[in-house]
């Protein structure tokens, strides 16, 4: 029942997107308090996407370990549903979202960045928050 490096890396990077999301909450912004508040950008629901998408990768990696062993017709059944589970979010949900919002962002930060990203917005959230919300997403790694 070794882990194997990929499991390791769905860890961090659940970890991440949870740090990631906790210091997101913790800016007050003005944005933050009118209709939809945070719900309302694209990128705060890419990030609950992608961590809910980890954490069901990293559940899956659990379970297939603790039922390695086990004869249980019973546990394979759920753990197939599960690692369905797993890729049907992984294709409707985390990849197209994921990608949409790092593709259209940076692209747009590059045409003009006022549009997506005002200069204002730098006083509010540091340069490695807006990174780490715009940059990597779960197409860096797929499951297995």
């Amino acid at each position: 029942m070794a882990l194997v490096p990929c499991q390791v890396l769905r860890v961090a990077i659940l970890l991440s997107y949870c740090s990631i999301l906790c210091a997101f909450n913790a800016i007050d912004m003005p944005a933050h308090q009118t209709y939809g508040g945070r719900w309302k950008f694209l990128t705060f629901i890419d990030l609950v996407i992608q961590a809910v998408f980890f954490g069901t990768c990293v559940l899956t990696d659990l379970s297939s370990l603790l039922t390695k062993g086990s004869d249980s017709q019973e546990q394979e059944r759920q753990l197939k549903k599960l690692i369905s589970l797993r890729d049907w979010m992984m294709a409707v949900l985390a990849f197209p979202v994921g990608v949409f919002v790092v593709t259209m962002f940076w692209s747009l930060y590059i045409y003009d960045r006022e549009v997506v990203y005002p200069k204002l917005l730098d006083n509010f959230i540091p340069s490695w928050l807006n990174h780490g919300m715009h940059h990597a997403n779960s197409e860096d790694i797929p499951p297995r």
